[in-house]
């Protein structure tokens, strides 16, 4: 194995198509893993950040791609230079890109443990090891000497989607099911409901118009939703990350991974959950409810007519996204973990008190309970 590092973002443009091919191979892929969605990402956020995207190559070309970066963040112990995975939180979970995970993690890790360091911790998160990851992380990081410390990152909400809606429907809770009858009932009162689903195939199938129309029904309602005079910046009318989401649903279009959903209400926009997709993966990652109508349900009506859909379209994964799991589990099949695995570099004086101040911490968190 051979290993390409590629720091100058415009060099991506070169192995766009080997990324994509690869990403087709890639076990448990979504849309936060394609070239589509990283370069949207890099150029809002790469600031202050430095890419290590490494390329593993065996005798007949590439067979995985690692994407890194560096970046500084703020600790208890001042600010370290970090090296993970690039998604940031906006997602759920990630890892190598290829049908070899588990030879592009050995080789992109020994690289960097064999190159100059410029990071004082190996932080990789998001990791699935009950799923894609199949815990090659741990035992891959140990196998070279980078000791490992797992801790869990999020937990995850998911609907399994490979039975069949009425399946499903009928092995949610009774009164669940009788709330989401009624929240029907109660929204044909105010005039006839409609969903609308729209999920082009890409600019490759001749699908790549963005509907700015509907996108900008589901800014509206998330403005009037609770979630408007939210203070965390992260639903789609808010400033903080606007200009990104819409920059990132155009990229989705021409790749085919964008996924808008709308119910209407007499005609009227009530509830909107924006999606991306990728062969099938879907992930929920803004939804939002206007606030005079939420009251009658229009998010759980949503919620049903858009899984039935899904369930007629074939996906197999809806991401639910990490947090509120509480409020997600009516609909979830499971619970899934994101860990951490984490190590710290012996050289680095500072990095070493950092793990000390990690593992005290376990400790009395372990003695607690």
């Amino acid at each position: 194995m051979q290993v390409l590092e590629i720091n100058d973002p415009e060099q991506l443009a070169g192995y766009r198509l080997v990324w994509r091919h690869l990403l087709i191979e890639t076990r448990g892929a979504n849309f936060f893993q394609s070239p589509d969605w990283f370069e949207t990402y890099w150029r809002h956020y790469g600031a202050g950040q430095r890419l290590r995207l490494l390329v593993v190559l065996d005798s007949e070309g590439p067979v995985g791609i690692l994407p890194l970066v560096v970046r500084e963040e703020r600790t208890r112990l001042g600010t370290m230079r970090v090296l993970t995975y690039p998604l940031h939180d906006w997602g759920t979970f990630f890892g190598p890109i290829g049908p070899q995970p588990t030879a592009t993690l050995l080789a992109g890790l020994d690289h960097v443990r064999r190159t100059q360091r410029d990071w004082d911790v190996i932080d990789l998160r998001w990791v699935h090891r009950a799923g894609a990851d199949a815990g090659r992380t741990s035992h891959t990081m140990q196998s070279l000497g980078l000791c490992a410390y797992e801790q869990r990152w999020n937990e995850a909400s998911l609907v399994d989607l490979r039975s069949t809606w009425d399946q499903y429907w009928a092995s949610l809770d009774g009164r669940w099911r009788n709330n989401v009858r009624r929240a029907e009932k109660k929204l044909a009162a105010h005039g006839p409901v409609e969903f609308i689903r729209y999920r082009p195939l890409g600019a490759a199938a001749g699908q790549s118009d963005p509907r700015w129309d509907l996108y900008n029904e589901c800014e509206t309602l998330a403005r009037s939703s609770w979630q408007g005079s939210s203070t965390s910046g992260t639903t789609l009318s808010h400033d903080a990350v606007r200009d990104y989401l819409r920059d990132a649903h155009a990229a989705a279009v021409h790749a085919g991974g964008a996924d808008i959903n709308l119910l209407l209400v007499g005609g009227q926009p009530a509830a909107f959950a924006y999606n991306y997709q990728y062969c099938g993966h879907v992930f929920g990652l803004r939804q939002g409810y206007d606030a005079g109508i939420a009251k009658e349900g229009a998010g759980h009506v949503l919620m049903a007519r858009m899984l039935a859909e899904s369930f007629q379209r074939g996906d197999h994964t809806f991401d639910l996204g990490p947090g509120s799991v509480d409020v997600k589990r009516y609909w979830a099949t499971s619970v899934e973990i994101g860990y951490r695995y984490t190590h710290f570099a012996p050289g680095g004086p500072r990095a070493q008190l950092l793990r000390l101040a990690r593992l005290a911490r376990a400790c009395l968190q372990g003695a607690r309970r």
